[in-house]
């Protein structure tokens, strides 16, 4: 049976949470985080690889996380990790199927109920130089891209292994998690802190062989030219790297949002509470579980473009409907927990004020 740690930590690893998730993980050690949930029996580790998210997958293995743990249909992380590489390329490879394969190399020919392995899925696979797939085509050695490749893969291990490390320990598990925007900044100064760092001791030994071997100083101001910009092209990558990252956060919430409703509703209608069973606070599908009212409104208006009057009223109207306290209250009164019964209809009656105080400015 789940106990009630780990689902909070189910929720920290569905919301995207890696903050939250690691300081929860840190502050109660005897969490066991190979436990399933849901229909489909998945862990932690399988939610992590099916929303594409590395930071949390490398941190559930770093707390033991089984990545040979089977869900329903026999599937492992590394099948659904598989998959989102063949549907999304090299990056999704690089951030899922390649932590999981040094882990646990067992996993590649580990078959699900259906008598496929990973290694199956992933066979002959190719990816391009734009990181999508395509056929395998050989290309000369450069060496300057091969030394940007591996100084970005070491500064990218080096970031996950020390993330966090010197977080204050008086963190709350329920304070609000630093914007991604916040994040970025601070991973980016860290980074360029050590960038600069490795810089300085590189013009030092530059430095010292010149005198060594009598270079010429503007042979020595080039290659300072050179490494500098380098490093800001690097800086560049990884911001454009962190901007796609939010966007996929932010759609994979809607989405599941979406999903929820959808599941949610559709079983209020099509089915009777003696056989759907009631529902607490956290089984309504709301926008942002936890979450504060303009944070729900930024979820159900996420991929909208307010200057489209006529799309963006029609969206309105349709949460209007979703989330009208008398229609909730036709489709799912009757299965509500009494104990949450209050706390749910205050909810849904505030999110619908804040709906139709926005569609009443569109007039």
């Amino acid at each position: 049976m789940v106990s009630r740690k780990q689902k909070k930590a189910w929720r920290y690893v569905e919301e995207g949470g890696l903050l939250k998730l690691k300081s929860y993980l840190r502050k109660h050690k005897d969490i066991d985080v190979n436990f399933t949930q849901g229909k489909r029996q998945r862990s932690p580790l399988h939610l992590a690889c099916s929303q594409g998210d590395d930071g949390i997958l490398r941190l559930l293995l770093k707390h033991g996380a089984d990545p040979l743990q089977r869900a329903r249909d026999g599937n492992t992380p590394l099948h659904l990790a598989a998959k989102r590489a063949l549907k999304y390329g090299k990056r999704d490879y690089d951030d899922l199927v390649v932590p999981l394969r040094k882990h646990c190399p067992a996993a590649l020919d580990t078959p699900n109920k259906a008598g496929v392995t990973p290694l199956d899925l992933l066979q002959g696979i190719r990816f391009g130089q734009n990181g999508g797939e395509g056929g395998y085509s050989p290309q000369p050695a450069d060496p300057e891209r091969e030394w940007r490749e591996k100084l970005f893969g070491e500064c990218q291990d080096e970031f996950f292994e020390t993330f966090g490390q010197y977080d204050d320990d008086f963190l709350r598990d329920d304070e609000d998690e630093e914007d991604f925007g916040d994040w970025a900044e601070r991973i980016r100064r860290e980074y360029g802190a050590k960038q600069h760092a490795r810089a300085q001791r590189e013009a030092s030994n530059s430095h010292s062989k010149k005198r060594k071997q009598k270079e010429e100083p503007e042979e020595e101001e080039r290659r300072r030219r050179e490494l500098n910009a380098r490093l800001e092209k690097e800086h560049q990558e990884y911001l454009q790297r962190a901007k796609r990252k939010e966007e996929e956060t932010r759609h994979g919430k809607k989405k599941r949002y979406e999903e929820r409703c959808a599941e949610t509703f559709r079983s209020s209608v099509s089915s009777g509470a003696e056989t759907s069973g009631l529902l607490g606070y956290d089984d309504i599908p709301w926008p942002a579980p936890r979450g504060s009212l303009d944070e729900m409104l930024a979820v159900v208006l996420h991929g909208v473009d307010r200057s489209d009057v006529p799309s963006f009223r029609k969206l309105l109207r349709k949460q209007q409907a979703l989330w009208h306290p008398d229609k909730f209250a036709q489709r799912c009164g009757g299965r509500l927990q009494e104990r949450d019964r209050q706390k749910i209809l205050d909810t849904v009656t505030a999110l619908s004020q804040e709906l139709n105080r926005l569609a009443q400015s569109l007039r």
